[in-house]
């Protein structure tokens, strides 16, 4: 995963190297701080084993996801070392988390579905809301995929798997400590945002372009995120919910 940098890759400058020693590890770090901000007092600080979740799933969940945020800060620090090879084996780990992230993630997703339900406008909301770690889980799988399969153009392969990681970021920023009556999951996407727009800028800085592995890469991000909010509410969505919950034991 992340900034898999060769010393013969081709097309790739000395200044290009030492640019992105500096912007990729600084991105995981602005990870890490988003992300201990939203689950540092229910999680972490609460202990993590002895924090007051709802079930074991959610701890595992917790687990993996966490996990995954770590291995992207090692993945860069070993470029950053100039331990590709390492980077590059580790990188298969990598892979497995983050297919095993994907089953965890729905499945949590739709235990909290089941959790939270109840009969009415109360029940069509949390059905809608399920499609929005749903399509989370949709925009993760499909990036760190091609980011996995592009691992040998080192430039498409840091880019995919940073945005991947954005990717899962609105449920940490949603949770940051801020009493706002606008401080709600559309402002949480926003800010996410704001770190594709610094990859973005960067990419305009370094290459005079926008890669186009970070152009793509955000518009699924986007246009997933964005596309959940309006699929939610659709009878075609409500029902494969409730196909869900039946699935998972839920009657209704």
């Amino acid at each position: 995963m992340s900034t898999a940098i060769s010393a013969t890759a081709p097309n790739i400058t000395r200044t290009e190297r030492h640019s992105d020693h500096v912007f990729f590890p600084s991105m995981s770090l602005l990870i890490l701080t988003a992300v201990l901000l939203g689950f540092g007092r229910s999680y972490y600080l609460a202990g993590v084993f002895r924090a007051p979740l709802p079930n074991l799933l959610v701890h595992i969940h917790g687990a993996a996801f966490s996990l995954w945020i770590l291995l992207f800060i090692v993945q860069t620090t070993l470029v950053l070392g100039g331990r590709v090879t390492v980077h590059r084996r580790l990188g298969l780990v990598g892979f497995g988390l983050a297919a095993l992230m994907v089953v965890i993630g729905l499945w949590a997703a739709t235990d909290s579905m089941n959790r939270h339900f109840a009969p009415g406008q109360t029940g069509i909301n949390i059905r809608a809301f399920y499609a929005v770690p749903v399509a989370a889980m949709v925009s993760f799988a499909t990036l760190t995929f091609f980011g996995f399969r592009r691992r040998n153009n080192p430039m498409a392969h840091k880019r995919l798997m940073l945005v991947a990681t954005v990717a899962l970021l609105d449920a940490a920023v949603g949770r940051w400590p801020i009493a706002a009556s606008w401080w709600d999951l559309r402002t949480a996407q926003l800010c996410c945002y704001l770190l594709l727009l610094l990859l973005m800028c960067y990419d305009l800085w370094l290459l005079r372009r926008i890669h186009g592995a970070t152009l793509l890469g955000s518009t699924v991000v986007i246009l997933l995120q964005q596309a959940a909010g309006f699929l939610g509410h659709s009878a075609l969505w409500q029902g494969f919910a409730a196909s869900a919950q039946s699935y998972f034991g839920l009657q209704n």
